[in-house]
């Protein structure tokens, strides 16, 4: 079948699958998948084709790169779309070199600035009135003489992700929690032996389980006005040590304050493109507390087009096929996973919530975005129900473990 246009996405993991299975389902295209290795999500696929680049995250390496990939499809329109933040931030960088060959539907290198240096978010939260959680930054130079100005338990999460990937050192973990002054000085005291030099981030812990989290992914049109708007409540997070804070849960939500708050935001500061926010329900005030914004759309956002509005549809129909687009605040409830069933139901703690997805799970609303049935094959099936059984071991060993020592 002659495709209208080709999606290129950079990145190999969960996100990516279900990107591609989102382009596959809207048009029955077969998006080509670059990455740096090929992770389990993407192997044995039907849907989609793989090409391997070597430090294809690297300035020196990306732009040449995706130059050699313009020329090989250039009989076809190309859209360009990243998995992850290093990726998104590469896009930006490179944009107006990027432009002369594929559709790039991201923001200017200026606005990204002004979203992601830390000091400059939390100036815009204050401009348009988002609560944000204490927080306040520590550096290999004062490591040893700092005191949080909040109480504990407190956060600690590196403010350079891709030089605290690249670290490594007994006890790592994406996100640490301290519980008092003597885990907090054992915890810096092991990330800066590392490699790692970089600023660390250090905030405050917002009471609740992982069910007071909310997770909303936005699309805003080439016209800068929002197109869509999705809110979940996740009901059980990751919990081993890469994966502490991503999703593993969520069921769609609806807050129709929260997202004129957040559509009016974004139309305000000129913003386009797919952006998702993380934010945690603060019970001790009634508001939503908010961690960061991400350029492009989240690692679980397969849970939008699982709830049925296509979040793939809306970048392409918009960029690639001019199709004019309306404003659509999501309403379906669904429930989306990558655990087992088993796994959600003996570790999630919010009953309301549980109750919730056995429902869902009766009615046929719930979808696993790896296990598509029209991308299975024995070798594919094979991998991911393994991938899944270990879920178990994961969170037996690692469930609520957020210290150094744990």
């Amino acid at each position: 079948m002659e495709q209208p246009f080709l999606p290129i996405l950079l990145g190999s993991d969960m996100n990516a699958y279900g990107m591609a299975r989102a382009f596959y389902e809207a048009y029955g295209i077969k998006p080509l998948v670059l990455g740096r290795s090929h992770l389990t999500a993407t192997q044995d696929s039907n849907i989609l084709h793989f090409k391997q680049i070597s430090n294809l995250n690297e300035q020196e390496t990306f732009v040449p790169a995706m130059e050699k990939i313009a020329q090989e499809y250039s009989d076809q329109k190309l859209l360009l779309l990243a998995c992850g933040d290093d990726y998104a931030k590469l896009i930006i960088k490179n944009k107006p070199e990027l432009q002369k060959y594929f559709t790039v539907p991201y923001i200017n290198e200026s606005l990204m600035d002004k979203i992601l240096l830390k000091e400059n978010f939390y100036k815009m939260c204050d401009q348009y009135n988002f609560k944000y959680p204490g927080t306040t930054t520590v550096t290999a130079e004062n490591y040893e003489e700092f005191t949080p100005p909040f109480d504990y338990p407190i956060i600690l999460k590196a403010s350079n992700s891709v030089e605290y990937w690249a670290c490594s050192f007994p006890g790592k973990k994406k996100v640490f929690v301290a519980h008092d002054e003597a885990e907090k000085t054992a915890i810096l005291k092991a990330i800066y032996a590392s490699t790692y030099q970089d600023t660390m981030i250090v905030q405050e812990f917002i009471p609740g389980d992982d069910s007071y989290m909310r997770v909303l992914n936005a699309y805003v049109g080439k016209d800068g006005k929002v197109k869509l708007m999705c809110l979940g409540n996740p009901i059980l997070e990751e919990h081993s040590p890469e994966g502490i804070g991503s999703y593993a849960a969520i069921i769609t939500t609806y807050d129709e304050q929260l997202m004129d708050k957040v559509r009016f935001f974004l139309e305000d500061i000129g913003y386009t493109g797919f952006a998702n926010f993380d934010m945690k329900y603060d019970a001790r005030d009634g508001e939503y507390k908010l961690f960061e914004i991400n350029l492009r759309n989240g690692r679980s956002s397969y849970y939008v087009t699982a709830a049925g509005y296509n979040l793939m549809k809306y970048v392409a129909d918009d960029h690639m096929l001019n199709v004019q687009q309306e404003l659509t605040y999501a309403k379906n409830k669904h429930l989306w996973t990558i655990i087992p069933n088993g796994v959600l139901f003996k570790y999630a703690s919010n009953q309301k919530l549980k109750l919730e997805a056995k429902k869902l799970i009766s009615e046929g609303k719930c979808t696993n975005s790896l296990f598509f049935k029209e991308d299975m094959n024995p070798k594919r099936w094979a991998k991911l129900t393994l991938n899944n059984l270990n879920y178990y071991r994961k969170y037996k060993k690692y469930f609520n473990k957020k210290g150094l020592a744990e």
